[in-house]
């Protein structure tokens, strides 16, 4: 199995890491590779995916603006959902051929990821039958959204932590009208260090996974895998 590479770029814009993304899993499309974990929080920003309603979107283009909210139509599965400040957002990049053939696995391989970590702070989540992420008591902690080409990943998962959850009161999150949105602040009545959660949750895809990742820079990143979308983290 090839190595598995781990990046934070810290604060960025959203449109920006889709790119890198974009770039990154042509570059595996074409090259025997290895996979990277990309970890970040962005910049406020609406995004909807290919199956996703407009009209669960609140705001109007001028609202958005006076708020300064990006919003975006990506190429992911689901509907609509928000990033910002204090939530970590993780693309795994992978090459299934790495592990199997089964995107409904995938999937729920990745809220075992964040069942997991939200073990360790003493919080019990499950996963709804009817409804992706992960879910504590009637709210919605992590939001999932994918995109599989060939077998190689895009997208992935949306962890709040210390976010700001007015934000959601903008939109309908993906599309779900009778649930809520919660975060670990709180769950736990206090702020998280983002990098401490970042790496609780990179250890629980090492056990998921089965995979030994190694950090790589910027620099690395942009040489290894041929990417023109390189750009300075607004950390």
């Amino acid at each position: 199995m090839n190595k598995t590479f781990r990046i934070n770029l810290g604060r960025t814009g959203f449109k920006e890491v889709w790119a890198l993304q974009k770039e990154i899993n042509k570059y595996k499309q074409n090259n025997k590779c290895n996979d990277i974990i990309i970890s970040n929080e962005h910049n406020h920003v609406y995004t909807l995916g290919k199956s996703g309603d407009k009209d669960h979107l609140l705001l109007n283009r001028t609202e958005l603006g006076k708020k300064n909210i990006e919003y975006y139509e990506i190429d992911r599965g689901g509907d609509l959902t928000y990033h910002g400040p204090g939530q970590l957002v993780v693309y795994p990049i992978f090459d299934l051929h790495n592990h199997y053939l089964d995107s409904h696995r995938y999937l729920r391989d990745l809220e075992e990821v964040i069942i997991l970590t939200l073990k360790e702070y003493g919080i019990e989540s499950y996963r709804d039958e009817e409804f992706t992420g992960v879910w504590v008591e009637d709210k919605k902690i992590c939001a999932l959204g994918i995109k599989i080409s060939r077998w190689i990943t895009m997208h992935g998962l949306a962890f709040n932590i210390n976010t700001d959850l007015n934000f959601f009161n903008f939109i309908i999150p993906c599309g779900i009208f009778h649930k809520g949105v919660t975060s670990l602040k709180e769950l736990t009545g206090k702020e998280h260090s983002l990098d401490s959660v970042t790496e609780k949750v990179l250890s629980n895809f090492e056990k998921v996974f089965g995979i030994t990742p190694e950090d790589i820079t910027p620099g690395g990143l942009a040489g290894y895998y041929h990417t023109e979308s390189l750009f300075i983290p607004n950390k």
